[in-house]
């Protein structure tokens, strides 16, 4: 799905993407993009400056009220560091800034999707069981002590990762090398961000997320 209100880039974007052989759906605001979204969409190109509903805005609707994990690659001329962790808070999996060449889309596309493709296979009918923290990965959902907690994808995706490997130490930059491989704009302070959410959203069970100083976070149901 490509969404942009300038109907200039909508329609360079999906020339170039069906030739390359995609299937795009095409939408001017992401007012429309939601009414459309469905599970046949398997990633989007969303611009932030809209008129109306901004691209940040719509990522989030799709996270945290449509539980969705489909994958979001913004498109935008703003860069500023503040606006790369908003982005990613959002839930973004990638960033690309604008102007833009459209063989670092395309190239862009294809890692995100062959990405999401590898981590839906590797954590398909799989569940993590780490003391009081029971994570169905297959569902995509978090229990605390039994009972349900939503986690959007990006922080799902690290919380998993570290109760994988309980006791292991993952410091800032692996866990970028390994959750945003093609996204070159993420910075420390992200991880620190989605860390922080995840340990609020642990309740009595934050104790098993831990910084180690220097080194970077683990996690291991010993509090």
């Amino acid at each position: 799905m490509v969404v942009d209100d300038e109907p200039d880039i909508r329609e360079i974007l999906q020339f170039n993407l069906e030739n390359a052989g995609y299937e795009i759906v095409a939408a001017a605001s992401a007012e429309a993009a939601l009414e459309i979204l469905d599970q046949n969409i398997h990633l989007i190109l969303l611009d932030v400056m809209m008129e109306g509903m901004s691209g940040f805005k719509m990522a989030e609707v799709i996270r945290k009220e449509r539980h969705s994990g489909v994958p979001i690659i913004f498109l935008t001329a703003r860069s500023a560091e503040n606006d790369l962790l908003t982005g990613f808070s959002a839930g973004g999996d990638d960033y690309i800034g604008k102007p833009f060449s459209i063989n670092e889309v395309l190239a862009r596309v294809k890692a995100v999707l062959k990405r999401s493709a590898a981590q839906k296979q590797e954590t398909e009918q799989k569940e993590i069981r780490l003391g009081r923290l029971r994570i169905d990965v297959s569902r995509k959902m978090v229990y605390v002590d039994g009972v349900a907690v939503v986690f959007p994808k990006k922080e799902m995706e690290i919380l998993t990762l570290l109760a994988s490997h309980p006791g292991r130490i993952y410091s800032r930059e692996e866990m970028i090398n390994e959750l945003w491989a093609d996204a070159p704009y993420v910075l420390d302070r992200t991880v620190d961000v989605h860390i922080a959410r995840i340990r609020s959203k642990l309740g009595e069970c934050k104790g098993y997320l831990t910084n180690r100083s220097g080194y970077g976070y683990s996690m291991n149901a010993e509090e």
